[in-house]
């Protein structure tokens, strides 16, 4: 050994120790470099995701690979339309080749496709996992999100490949799948199968600085919630009409959660969203709320509608909210206290025709319109409970046009006494009286069934019926709700909310954003009632309709006139089969509604001569069907439809008011008709078509 070799062969060991290092830092530099990269971009995946919470969806990040202690998810989505396992990426030099019915994924020349086994075999896995709650498989997704790239879309061994940009209209695309009940359920098995991942904090062994993290390759504009909202409108657009009739917009999700301190009112203009919210804020109510809720209008076939959109919407509290027509009710109540009577219309309206014949004449010499005196009596007199020629001369009549001196009003009230008497004679009730003896059985005996109303369509009902609801809930919190738009009241008669003793005074709310129409349809509707005014509830003065924000713009409406009705009749039905050229229209998506019960019995037939499924509105129970609804318009209320056609419509109504002065009950009339073409129209969300019969 020579001098020197000790030191020569320790300065061999520290050179290749410090070889060792430097390699070990580099391994470590890429390793940090990687990391950090993957980080920026789950982070930034987590912002595009984040927005989605805004739309009953839970975003669950970092969770741990199932059966793994080192591997891990970077997301998991649970949300209404379904289970979204999310893997980000940010590979660099990736293309996707088609070969054949697969595509194949590269990068740079290297065929990278089988990268994607480990979470297809998740997916799998996960589909079995819940099936074993009910989840069906098609409700679990797995998605590669390339968070640098803009390009990528394309399907791999059944991972779906996409951009960031396109990640979250993929997600709300599919519409309302689950709901919120299957949403929680499906939540607690997700997230014992991927818990929280924890990684290891030992202190390393090198410590090195990493080179900041990497420029993106193709910046990504982040979605806001305006965006967010627009896609899931644009996914519930292509879902079935009865998915977009539970839609519940964030904004209108206020109204819902809003609490009250006495009775209330939620108003606004057709397309508003007042319906949905009405059901929304029941299944808020019976959440939050002891007792049961009921949600009640005055169309008879509405309630099994709005039901139906309740189980879907809320099924956990559909025991708790009954949905039932105002009459139903009143004729429940009576006979569960034993309160015996015979409700016969046709008999009822077969005593009129008869005490009119013989005791008429006084009142025909004032307006000889049969139907506009036998209205004044239903709506004025019974409508209010009036016991006496007294409270019958100090009544404002708020509704009605004409004027009635004192000596007038007397003599209608001697025809309304001849008609009691006679209805009293062959023992029978209309259904006025039906109202008033619930009401009073109510006053006598409370019922403690209730405690909180939702009054749909508010403005259809009578002082009465009002006064009867009242009755069930007081002025509680959140107890009394009323909601609907004067400007498509549609029955003669109408009531101020003063003369009931009822206040509402801070508790308004006016929804001013049209989230149904198109500026189109809506514009074009507004047309036929721009000469139009009615009476507040809560006012009591003459106005016009609420002005909305929209939110959509499309086709404009269609107006076809016509000679006869035979032309008219072939016209709607080769038009509902252009409609229907479309693959995204659905017969079930297709409203034809008509002003008359004659001309429904008319379109019916044609349809059926053509072989094309149409359903009678008067047997629509609110569940998808593949049939085109036909239905009068005041069996419309409340309903909505992708595509309307407004048959029948009489010449009078689309050319507007005549030249010159009418009579107070004929220009009543006609306003009453031009609301309820109004109502018609505003049923459409995405096209309109008015069929005019000029004969």
């Amino acid at each position: 050994m020579s001098g020197g070799d000790s030191a020569a062969r320790e300065a061999r060991n520290a050179r290749a120790i410090a070889d060792e290092m430097r390699r070990q830092a580099h391994v470590y530099e890429q390793m940090a470099f990687k990391f950090e990269a993957a980080a920026a971009s789950e982070h930034r995946l987590e912002q595009t995701l984040a927005p989605l919470q805004s739309q009953g969806f839970h975003v669950l990040p970092d969770r741990r690979w199932p059966g793994s202690t080192r591997a891990q998810v970077d997301f998991v989505v649970v949300g209404p339309s379904g289970v979204f396992i999310v893997d980000a990426k940010t590979w660099k030099d990736v293309r996707i080749e088609k070969h054949g019915p697969e595509h194949r994924v590269y990068q740079g020349d290297d065929d990278v496709t089988d990268r994607f086994a480990g979470l297809a075999d998740l997916g799998v896995t996960t589909e079995q996992l819940l099936a074993e709650i009910g989840l069906a498989p098609t409700e679990v997704h797995t998605l590669a999100v390339f968070t640098n790239r803009r390009d990528i879309r394309a399907g791999v061994m059944g991972v779906e490949l996409m951009s960031e940009g396109a990640v979250v209209e993929r997600i709300l695309s599919r519409g309302r799948r689950l709901s919120q009940v299957d949403v929680e359920r499906v939540l607690v098995t997700v997230m014992t199968h991927f818990p929280p991942y924890t990684a290891g904090a030992g202190a390393p062994s090198v410590i090195v600085t990493a080179p900041p993290a990497p420029a993106r390759d193709e910046p990504v504009e982040l979605l806001t919630v305006a965006e967010i909202n627009a896609a899931a409108f644009e996914g519930l657009s292509r879902e079935p009409i009865e998915s977009w009739m539970a839609f519940l917009h964030p904004e209108q999700a206020k109204v819902v959660r809003r609490t009250f301190n006495g009775p209330c009112r939620i108003r606004g203009a057709a397309g508003t969203g007042k319906t949905v919210v009405g059901l929304h804020r029941a299944a808020h109510i019976a959440r939050t709320r002891p007792g049961k809720v009921l949600v009640t209008t005055y169309v008879r076939t509405l309630p099994d509608v709005l039901g139906a959109l309740f189980e879907r919407l809320a099924p956990e509290v559909a025991d708790r909210v009954d949905f039932e027509g105002i009459h139903a009710l009143a004729g429940r109540i009576l006979k569960s206290r034993d309160v015996r009577y015979t409700l016969d219309g046709r008999k009822a309206k077969a005593a009129w025709e008869r005490i009119w014949r013989a005791h008429g004449s006084a009142v025909a010499a004032i307006d000889p319109d049969e139907r506009y005196w036998r209205e004044e009596i239903a709506s004025v007199i019974k409508g209010r409970g009036l016991s006496s020629l007294a409270e019958y001369e100090n009544c404002a009549r708020v509704g009605r046009q004409r004027a009635l001196g004192v000596a007038q009003r007397a003599a209608v009230w001697t025809l309304y006494e001849h008609y009691a008497a006679e209805l009293r004679r062959i023992d029978v009730w209309d259904f006025e009286d039906l109202i008033l003896a619930a009401e009073a059985s109510l006053r006598h005996t409370p019922l403690e069934e209730y405690s909180a109303v939702v009054i749909d369509e508010a403005q259809d009902l009578s002082c009465a019926m009002i006064r009867m609801l009242h009755l069930l809930v007081g002025d509680g919190p959140d107890a009394f709700n009323l909601i609907g738009d004067g400007q498509q009241s549609i029955y003669p008669g109408g009531y101020t909310l003063s003369e009931l003793g009822i206040s509402i005074a801070g508790r308004g709310v006016v929804m001013d954003r049209n989230y149904r129409n198109t500026l189109e349809i809506a514009q074009f509707a507004s047309s036929i009632v721009r000469e139009n005014s009615f009476v507040d509830i809560e006012s009591g003065a003459r106005g016009t309709a609420d002005a909305a924000e929209f939110l959509r713009r499309g086709a404009k409406p269609k107006v076809v006139r016509f000679s006869s009705k035979q032309r008219h009749d072939v016209s709607v039905v080769d038009h509902v089969r252009s409609l229907l050229e479309d693959p995204s229209v659905a017969l079930g998506d297709i409203g034809v509604l008509a002003m008359y019960r004659y001309h429904v019995t008319d379109l019916l037939t044609a349809f059926r001569a053509a072989g094309i499924p149409a359903v009678d509105l008067e047997n629509y129970d609110g569940r998808p069907t593949q049939a085109v609804k036909v239905g009068t318009i005041k069996r419309a209320k409340g309903l909505e439809f992708k595509f309307v056609i407004v048959a029948r419509t009489p010449l009078a109504l689309i050319d507007g008011m005549p030249p010159g002065r009418l009579a107070d009950s004929e220009r009543e009339r006609l306003e009453l008709e031009l609301r309820e073409l109004y109502v018609a129209m505003t049923r459409a969300r995405d096209g309109l078509w008015v069929g005019v019969l000029a004969a």
